[in-house]
Order: C-alpha cells, then structure tokens, then sequence
C-alpha cells in the first residue's frame, strides 16, 4: 500500500491555520488524553449506584463513545490523507467536529439521568458529521477499501442510539446491547486499520534490523479476519445461544491468532513502539478467548473479555500509534524517552489487573487498575502535550 508524505501546511500558506487545527491528532488527543484521567477520576468517586443504569453502563458509554471516540477520530483523520489521498480535515470542518464531541461530553453529563432527544442527539451528531465530510473523499480515492470506514462510523451512530434508547427507557438490556454494538464496531476498525498497520511497521523494522522482509498481504485471510468479527458480532447481538456465540469467537480467537502469529512480532521485541501494537493484538485475541470461555463456562466471567480488549488490545494500540504520530506528524525522531515506554508497560499491568478484577471481587484491585490505566495519558501529555499545539518542525512525515 503507498501513501504519500503529510507536511505541515503553515510553511507553505502565508496565513496559515493554527497549529491546533492544522491535523485531527492534535485537538483530539489532546482531549482524549486530558478525558481518560478524569473518567478513572469519576469511576472512583462516584456512587456505583447513583445513576438510572447500572455504573457500568454509562462510564463503559463515555470509554467508547466518549475517550476512544477521540483517539479514533484523531487517529483515522490523520491517517486518511497520508494512506487514501484524501484532504485534511483541518480549520473550520475540525473545528466543527471538535465542537461536536464537547457538546456530547456536556449532553451526557448534564443529563446522565434525565435524557432527552435533544441530548442524545447532540451526543451521537460526531459519528453522522465525521461520515458526511469523509463520504465524498472516499468515494473518489483509488483504493475503494477505505469505503469499509463508513460502516464503522455508522456501527458507532447507531451503538450510541440504542443506548439513549435504552438510557431513556431505563432499558439495561437495550442500553448493553448499545454499548455492544459500539465496541464491536471498534474491534472491526481495529481489525481493518491495526491489520494493515502493524505488518507494515513490522516489515520496515525487520528490513532496517535486517531480519527479514514483511510477511506477504493475503486477502483471503484479511477477508476472514473481518468475517469472523462480524459473526461474532451478529451472534452476540442477536442473542443466539450460548454455543453459537462461544463458537464464533473461539474462532475469531484462531483466525486472528493464527494473523497475529504470522507478523513474527517476536522479532521487534527490541522496538517498543511497534512491539506494543502486537501486544496490542495479543489482548485482542485473549478478548475473544475469553469470549468463547465465558459461552462454554458458566463460571467465567462474563464481561472479562470487554475488559481484555478496551483496556488492553485498545489501550496499547492507542498508545503505540497516538506516540507514532505526534512524533512523526511534528517533525521529531521516533526516538522515545523512556517514560513513554513505562507508560506501556503500566497500561499492560492495568490489563492484567482488570482481566483479574472479572475473577476475583476486590474494590482495591479495581482502583490500581485504573490509576494504572490513567497514568499512561498523563505521561503522555506531560511529553508530548505541548506537541500538539505548537506549530510542527520543518520536516516531512507519515503515519
């Protein structure tokens, strides 16, 4: 796959956009990073029981909908133009979008407990409003494969929806199903883009290292991939027997083991930046381990395999590509300080201790594994928090 060159605009405009809104990264990691700490904040203080749904449901609502929904737009947004040659959203139209996912923040906050139309509406308008502006450009690149976008940010508008629906009904189940929905629709990006992605930095490593060359793309495998994540998915939301379900993700499980095996991530064990995306894939594929589990188990916990993947397969994925690309789409090296790879290797322990939380009931261990889930995006704003808003070195980057 080619891609072209990302370049900081205002060397080239004489009135150029301001350096926040110059690319998506900037504005919406910086938010996503300021967000995380404050929601492990809210997790702790607040009454697990003061709220019409369960407290689950609506801190999992604003860590899909709400902190990954950044990280994401600020990923994807950034990765477009460099991977499909479309144009940057940038200026007024992220403005826009930014605006949107404030105003969403405040809806679900002002009324947790007494929803209205208008607030859920605001809330899932970023999901509607990133699908108009990316529609046309997509429509026009070469490669019709990033089409397959669209139906992702439509899984996230509509896992939104249900969940009002069901916030507004005090329907847990309906409010669950939502919230399912909306992070199927994340594994299936995550699927689709950390697929293509991590191979790809692989194969760079291993021929710079000389270890080798990038394993050779099969999209009859790719194909599978997507295929098992949509099984899985149509099974677990329509609620077909436990059998079928465990079936689909055990294998999910394999196929996407077998992927994860054939990038050989053993071999850049020694590069933190692109390891970690493997490590990454390794929870996601624990996630649907344990989803098969859960099915044919009946004392496995149900929800463990959610925890596998939010906090770490998305957790380490996002990490890995939010340092990649402050670093490469501001001019720096991709030289990383070590707190940075601390930061890795606590959200890999926030993991374990969340998976481990599903088994055994302890308030203590739950609240470790949110500070050590938290802690990573403080450390990260603390290194590359003034990166994002300060105009970019005069070099070229990709993602």
């Amino acid at each position: 796959m080619t891609h072209r060159s990302h370049y900081d605009l205002s060397t080239l405009n004489p009135h150029p956009t301001p350096a926040l809104w110059s690319s998506a990264f900037r504005p919406f990691y910086l938010l996503g990073a300021l967000y995380a700490p404050l929601l492990m904040l809210a997790w702790l203080i607040i009454p697990q029981d003061g709220t019409a749904l369960p407290f689950r449901l609506w801190h999992g609502h604003e860590m899909v909908f709400g902190f990954s929904a950044a990280i994401i737009t600020g990923i994807v947004f950034t990765a477009l133009p460099s991977w499909a040659g479309t144009a940057e959203i940038r200026g007024a139209r992220l403005a826009l979008l930014v605006a949107l996912w404030l105003a969403g923040r405040a809806a679900f906050w002002l009324a947790p407990e007494a929803p209205t139309t208008l607030a859920a509406g605001v809330d899932c308008a970023l999901f509607l409003a990133a699908a108009a502006m990316v529609t046309p450009q997509l429509l026009a690149a070469r490669n019709k494969l990033y089409l397959l976008l669209l139906p992702v940010l439509l899984g996230l508008f509509a896992g939104n929806a249900l969940y009002w629906l069901g916030q507004r009904a005090g329907d847990v189940d309906l409010a669950a199903r939502g919230l399912h929905l909306g992070v199927y629709a994340v594994i299936l990006l995550y699927v689709l883009k950390g697929g293509v992605l991590t191979p790809i930095f692989t194969g760079n490593v291993l021929r710079e290292k000389g270890r080798g060359d990038q394993v050779p793309f099969r999209m009859g495998l790719e194909t599978v991939g997507v295929l098992a994540v949509l099984a899985l998915a149509a099974a677990d939301l329509a609620g077909l027997p436990g059998a079928w379900t465990g079936a689909a993700a055990a294998c999910a499980a394999a196929v996407h083991g077998y992927r994860l095996a054939r990038w050989r991530g053993w071999k850049v064990a020694d590069v933190p930046l692109v390891f970690v995306m493997h490590l990454g894939f390794l929870w996601l594929v624990a996630a649907f381990a344990l989803r098969a589990l859960a099915a044919f188990v009946p004392a496995a916990p149900q929800l463990a395999w959610l925890h596998a993947f939010t906090v770490g397969s998305l957790g380490m994925m996002m990490l890995g590509l939010m340092t990649r690309v402050v670093l490469r789409h501001t001019g720096h090296s991709l030289e990383l300080p070590g707190s940075i790879k601390l930061a890795y290797g606590l959200m890999f322990a926030a993991a374990l201790l969340r998976v481990a939380a599903s088994w055994v009931v302890s308030p203590a261990l739950l609240a470790v594994s949110a500070v050590l889930w938290a802690v990573p995006f403080l450390i990260y704003l603390g290194l590359f928090g003034a990166m994002l808003w300060r105009p970019s070195l005069p070099r070229a980057g990709s993602i």
